[in-house]
């Protein structure tokens, strides 16, 4: 009798031992699929852009928000699969004041670098390489160089690098100051006034131009720019720009490694071919 009792009382004890471990590897379970969710987790990236000016952002025929500078980001981001990213179209000045609120993490609408945008946002490296020119109606050969844009009139979009540039021409350098119309109109609308003569020049960028010619049937021309103008205008490159949130330093990192892996593989200059009927591709760092 007590040999069974004994029996019966080790038999309890290897059920509860069981049941002690099952628990534990159930606990052990849960707590690994739990750190494989947190782990799996993604982070969302806000991407901002102002859906001007083709070809760098617009709306497509199926209402899509595309675009050189859209396809980039994209392209981007398919290699970087801690992140997934809601791109957002916008009026240009909330692009800014977004980034400044860490609202959107990044900027997305053919950037160009100035010294005080660098103090209040992280630059990725360059997508796209510009070169600048004057457009000017077919007929016209008074405009050679800047100094030729005196007492001209042009339409130009607040804050953009070529505005900047011409307003810092005339208040450093202009006898007569260039006339700056200050316009939210889109860019077809800017160029077919300087060919109809109701603005004398725009300063654009040479792809851009090109390809309003040909979409719009345009008789306008493209004066290229000495090295003396063009460094008015800056870098002739364009940018992401990305706000100095948290973490910005880690996405910064991921946006510029992914840029020149697809510099290098030719990713970029596809697109270029694709949207603006060339390769702008930045040069390898």
């Amino acid at each position: 009798m007590k040999t069974w009792k004994k029996l019966g009382l080790s038999l309890t004890a290897a059920v509860l031992l069981v049941g002690v471990v099952a628990c534990g590897n159930n606990n052990a379970s849960e707590k690994e699929g739990s750190n494989s969710a947190a782990n799996n987790e993604k982070t969302t990236i806000n991407i901002a852009t102002g859906g001007a000016p083709k070809p760098f952002s617009y709306v497509n025929d199926s209402n899509e928000i595309d675009g050189y500078d859209i396809q980039i980001v994209k392209k981007i981001f398919e290699g970087l699969p801690q992140y997934k990213i809601n791109i957002e179209k916008t009026e240009f000045p909330s692009i800014f004041a977004g980034l400044d609120s860490d609202r959107y993490q990044i900027g997305a609408n053919n950037f160009a670098s100035n010294a005080e945008r660098r103090e209040k946002y992280i630059y990725s490296d360059p997508i796209f390489k510009n070169q600048f020119v004057i457009a000017v109606k077919e007929d016209r050969d008074d405009i050679k160089s800047f100094a030729d844009l005196e007492g001209k009139t042009t339409e130009v979009s607040p804050s953009v690098n070529y505005t900047v540039a011409l307003e810092k021409y005339n208040k450093e350098s202009a006898k007569t100051p260039v006339v700056l119309k200050y316009s939210d109109a889109e860019l077809a609308t800017i160029l077919q006034n300087v060919e109809s003569g109701a603005d004398d020049f725009n300063l654009i960028d040479a792809a851009m131009l090109q390809l309003y010619i040909k979409e719009y049937g345009l008789k306008l021309k493209a004066i290229p720019l000495s090295q003396e103008d063009t460094d008015r205008i800056g870098v002739p490159y364009s940018y992401l720009i990305l706000s100095k949130g948290k973490d910005s330093g880690q996405l910064e990192k991921d946006v510029n490694q992914r840029i020149q892996a697809l510099i290098k593989d030719g990713s970029i200059s596809k697109i270029s071919e694709q949207y603006l009927n060339g390769d702008f591709a930045p040069e390898v760092k």
